[in-house]
């Protein structure tokens, strides 16, 4: 087959984190398999080197250079308001939007040239015309539902600026049932996020297909630090995760504080937001920024905490820690998508603490602190669950799966 991925988030290395992880390990299951052509974003802090390591996975690497910035200021954002209400897409898509590459697919597709376009997240969405279902497979890859994650905000109390996202959550729940409706297929993480576009689009049948951990990579600890260190990983300038690494620091930390004056808390990833720089204040906190080794850091910890109270989709962050060995306190955000206890399903090992506010996650890390017994079973529980059920290698299956059924024309179904 020939295939187009439209990623306009550039997807190496795989450790960049974030949807590059899954588009990355999903384009090289593809390309073990068919001639695949991937179509990106070259950002300005994209180098040589990664271009030429990218080039090694696809049959075809086309290279777009980002659109220019909008203009700042009120007046400049006021418009693109408008343009919202009057185009119903949203200002994060919009800056991806470009016509040379609309007309570079539109192009490609009156050619025949492919069989098949897979979208990397909603965002590129905006370049699949609904009239393509009639003559080729059309797939979008849903990491996380964008309508969900601002009304998780609003509901949590946690959005940077609610009056804006109580006006932006119909139109962008427009733009996305607009935009599935477009796809003859639809890929998602966990249960929630079917749920989730069922809602949205009756006729949708998504495919779940969840998230990954390359085990070689991610090996077992071997033996626990002797320390009270805590870790929690990711990018930090996504507000989920500044919002998470705060919390952590100024609500949790120093409850623990009070009873274990030795613990630390390791904030580990990159592009960290002023906001989490500033929580090295407590000299019991530490902020590294990219680092080479993901692995390394969390061997060094004793325990994974997640108390996230937003976002939608299976966390890498928390496949990455189990993976690992660590023992896990996290939120449902953080375990979303994951079979952790009795809860869940009757007769489930139990993988991880559960905790969804301050209090219990306090109670939940000092019961892991006292008790290594526990500690060992939620490591050994997690490691299995994760080599079973949760590795790329799996997950870049399903996903040529999906692209390789017999395809049939499908018309854009009617407006309800």
């Amino acid at each position: 087959m020939n295939i187009l991925m439209l990623s306009a988030k550039f997807p190496y290395p795989a450790t960049l984190g974030g949807t590059q992880i899954r588009t990355f390990y999903f384009l090289k299951a593809l390309s073990d398999r068919h001639n695949v052509t991937l179509l990106t974003v070259r950002e300005p802090d994209i180098s040589d080197q990664q271009i030429e390591g990218l080039k090694s996975y696809v049959q075809d690497l086309i290279l777009f250079d980002p659109p220019a910035k909008p203009p700042s200021g009120p007046l400049a954002k006021a418009q693109r308001l408008g343009q919202f209400l009057l185009n119903g897409t949203p200002a994060n898509v919009t800056a991806y939007d470009d016509p040379k590459i609309r007309a570079w697919i539109d192009q490609a597709v009156a050619e025949n040239r492919f069989d098949a376009i897979t979208c990397e997240h909603s965002v590129n969405a905006v370049f699949i015309r609904p009239e393509y279902r009639k003559k080729l497979r059309t797939v979008i890859n849903v990491h996380s539902s964008e309508t969900c994650t601002i009304a998780s905000k609003l509901a949590l109390g946690i959005s940077e600026k609610p009056s804006r996202d109580r006006l932006l959550l119909p139109l962008t729940r427009r733009y996305e049932t607009n935009s599935y409706r477009n796809f003859t297929d639809i890929v998602v993480t966990t249960n929630i996020d079917d749920q989730q576009i069922r809602a949205m689009v009756p006729t949708a049948q998504p495919n779940i297909i969840p998230n990954g951990v390359l085990l070689e990579e991610f090996t077992l600890q071997t033996q626990e630090p002797a320390n009270h260190q805590l870790i929690f990983t990711g990018t930090f300038d996504y507000s989920i995760n500044i919002d998470t690494a705060r919390h952590l620091a100024l609500d949790i930390l120093p409850r623990l504080q009070e009873r274990y004056p030795d613990v630390t808390l390791a904030i580990v990833g990159s592009k960290p937001d002023p906001t989490v720089q500033a929580l090295t204040r407590n000299p019991n906190v530490i902020v590294t920024g990219r680092v080479p080794s993901l692995a390394d850091w969390l061997h060094q910890s004793l325990l994974f905490v997640a108390p996230m109270r937003s976002g939608f989709g299976i966390k890498n962050k928390t496949l990455e820690a189990m993976a690992a060995g660590l023992p896990i306190v996290g939120s449902d955000r953080a375990l979303e998508g994951l079979l952790m206890d009795e809860a869940d399903a009757p007769g489930t090992p139990l993988r991880a603490l559960r905790a969804n506010d301050t209090d219990t996650t306090v109670a939940a890390i000092c019961r892991l602190f006292e008790d290594a017994d526990l500690r060992s079973t939620l490591a050994k529980n997690a490691r299995h669950y994760i080599e079973e059920q949760f590795t790329w290698s799996r997950a870049g299956e399903a996903y040529c799966r999906i692209l390789e059924r017999p395809s049939e024309a499908k018309p854009y179904p009617e407006q309800p």
